[in-house]
């Protein structure tokens, strides 16, 4: 099976290729000013395709405009969050549970060497970008497109979930212990019991992120 194709990919436009990675790698967050003239100095483009990739970004449900403000990164209200906990349960759950039949012994040897680096780096911006690594590797080694297509939507609005969870110390230390829960079930080939294991990891993550949503709640001025 191929592997996932990046969340770029279905656009030729360098602007919102420019923009996603701003976005998945926390230069821009949710309710940040999205301004045609600083992007264009910043990329080193002229406005036009930077006005073409704010467009495509409000079409995927990333961008909305606010009155008096302009186009700004769109923030998740508290439904929406749970809305996206769900599906990913889902999703990953039965990624999981095939993964378990259909990977390699290869692909389950990849897993494991993501999961120790993920060990290693501490928690923070690396933790978070090795923990997407984790999950787009098994969804990889379920070998199901449709199962991909499916999971590439919610990738999206993933995106503007906010800050990562996995900077914060104990959910760090946390994730890892269940990314190892995984990787034992993949290694008996026991498609019930990853699924259980990635069930528990994707409702911890989203204990932690309604633990962060309510801080910001109560903070609206924090950075």
């Amino acid at each position: 099976m191929d592997t996932p194709m990046p969340l770029e990919g279905l656009h030729g436009n360098s602007a919102y290729s420019a923009l996603l990675n701003e976005i998945r790698d926390g230069h821009l967050s949710p309710g940040d000013r999205l301004r045609e003239t600083e992007l264009a100095k910043r990329f080193n483009i002229s406005r036009t395709p930077v006005r073409e990739a704010i467009r495509l970004l409000e079409a995927d449900g990333l961008v909305t405009h606010l009155p008096r403000v302009g186009a700004t990164i769109r923030r998740l209200d508290y439904s929406e969050v749970m809305e996206l906990y769900e599906m990913r349960v889902v999703l990953e759950c039965t990624a999981a549970r095939m993964a378990a039949r259909a990977a390699s012994d290869v692909e389950i040897a990849e897993l494991s060497a993501i999961s120790e680096m993920l060990a290693q780096v501490g928690e923070g911006t690396e933790a978070s970008r090795l923990n997407r690594q984790f999950h787009l590797a098994l969804l990889n080694a379920a070998k199901n497109r449709f199962l991909t297509k499916s999971m590439f939507n919610l990738q999206k609005a993933m995106l503007i979930l906010g800050r990562t969870t996995l900077a914060d110390p104990e959910r760090y230390q946390n994730a890892i212990l269940e990314h190892q829960a995984i990787l034992e079930a993949l290694t008996r080939r026991d498609g019930e019991a990853a699924e259980t294991a990635m069930q528990d990891h994707i409702i911890a993550g989203q204990r932690a992120r309604i633990r962060a949503l309510r801080i910001d709640l109560d903070n609206p001025n924090a950075v």
